[in-house]
């Protein structure tokens, strides 16, 4: 028996299959899901160049910038270019428009925000915002530019909140830099959890949400937790395993002399130091979730600490350690959430972090996040912009078909991604070549 007529085999093939039907009524569904979006463009053409770069988001470009995405449409490319790279359209207004349809659509009391900055390998120097810095997707210092991105997870899926580029302190007080990408004069240096501050007060009214979570990057600023205890908000963001804590369900030392002299603290340690003190009846066992392999499973703890850091003491928190089962990995992360709140409803809003990174790790690969050309600061915002209604159709279509992620590069399925036919009078496939060389704008 060949590979291909075993049992499995032939189920894979069967799920791979898409129908004409299905392509259609993808098409219908993306003509209904943009009627929304359509009126934040204030002119006509804007609407039909919008309507022209998601469908190419959305298609199977192999590389999703203005030039192929034009010559797949059958279309000038000069327009297209202009139009996401310094068209006069407010982007603020249709990220407004998608989070009030994630209000509509997903929101949920137990929601969970999540804030992940995210690097994009650049070679040059002149597009806005590029610098020597940590990339995550590198795992190393390079040459990149870094986004600070809101999503929203709950039960019933994910979404993309907000996106805004970090301009590093040189960048920020170099003029000549600044106006060749048109930076705004009132955009100032931010470190990157100031960023997200600013994306959480204009993103999270009205929508409901239990928790924040991000990574050590913003784990790690005592000022950004002290500023999210300051709006009630609860969180739990990943630290370092070096951070320095008090355990406060341990009992002080003796005095060496009882009744003389001030009383003796618990001493500081770093966060894996107690873990590994920790016998392994401490640890619990919690199914985060089901999984295509199985169900999720780690091992967690927690204690209440006070935090050190920059030879100042933070109030009483929870350090929450996890372990993922059979992996070596272990995970420190910092939350204001009381005793109230289950050990496992902690770890499970604390694992959406890693989820969201997924869905945005999809979002490079099958919506263009990072297929960019532009340099300039308006160019950055327009084109994550429309990348981020194109992954919320995405997690849409995720909903409506069932499936884990949303840029799953397996079988297309009855979910098929890339099930958006272009318009009419689109350009033959031929053109979908590796790289195309554009102006940038």
């Amino acid at each position: 028996m060949s590979l291909l007529e075993q049992s499995e085999a032939q189920a894979l093939l069967n799920d791979a299959t898409v129908s004409p039907d299905t392509v259609r009524d993808c098409t219908d569904r993306l003509t209904g899901f943009l009627r929304r979006y359509l009126p934040t463009f204030y002119r006509i053409e804007q609407r039909a160049n919008a309507t022209t770069v998601i469908r190419g988001l959305l298609s199977g470009l192999e590389r999703k910038t203005c030039e192929p995405i034009a010559i797949e449409a059958g279309l000038a490319r000069k327009p297209i270019q202009f139009f996401v790279g310094s068209g006069k359209w407010d982007d603020e207004a249709v990220m407004a428009e998608l989070r009030a349809h994630v209000r509509e659509d997903l929101a949920e009391p137990k929601g969970v925000v999540v804030i992940d900055p995210s690097g994009f390998p650049k070679k040059g120097i002149e597009s806005c915002g590029v610098d020597r810095q940590w990339c995550g997707r590198l795992g190393k210092v390079e040459n990149c530019q870094i986004g600070v991105f809101l999503a929203y997870a709950a039960e019933a899926g994910y979404a993309p909140l907000d996106r805004r580029l970090y301009l590093p302190r040189e960048w920020a007080d170099d003029e000549a830099r600044r106006e060749k990408c048109h930076v705004p004069e009132e955009v100032k240096f931010q470190e990157t959890w100031r960023i997200a501050l600013d994306l959480l007060d204009r993103s999270l009214p009205g929508l409901p949400h239990g928790w924040i979570v991000g990574d050590d990057e913003l784990g790690r600023a005592a000022e950004f937790r002290a500023a999210l205890r300051r709006r009630s908000e609860r969180y739990i963001l990943d630290v370092p395993c070096n951070t320095t804590v008090r355990d406060r369900e341990r009992r002080r030392p003796r005095r060496k002399k009882a009744g003389v002299g001030r009383k003796r603290e618990v001493p500081f340690r770093r966060a894996d130091s107690w873990a590994a003190s920790q016998p392994e009846s401490r640890w619990e066992r919690i199914t985060v979730r089901d999984g295509e392999k199985g169900p999720l499973v780690v091992d967690a703890m927690s204690v209440r600490v006070r935090a050190k850091q920059d030879r100042r003491i933070g109030p009483e928190e929870r350090l929450v350690v996890i372990r993922p089962v059979g992996e070596s990995r272990v995970d420190y992360a910092l939350s204001n959430a009381g005793p109230e709140a289950p050990l496992a409803e902690v770890v499970r809003a604390q694992r959406q972090r890693h989820r969201i990174e997924e869905v945005f790790g999809a979002g490079k690969g099958e919506v263009g996040l990072d297929h960019y050309e532009v340099r300039s600061w308006v160019g950055w915002h327009h084109h994550m912009t429309l990348c981020l209604v194109a992954l919320w159709f995405l997690c849409l279509e995720r909903r409506r078909v069932g499936g884990e992620n949303p840029g799953d590069h397996g079988g297309a399925g009855q979910a098929g991604l890339h099930a958006v036919a272009p318009p009419s009078g689109a350009g033959s496939g031929a053109n979908r070549r590796g790289d195309h060389a554009s102006a940038a704008a």
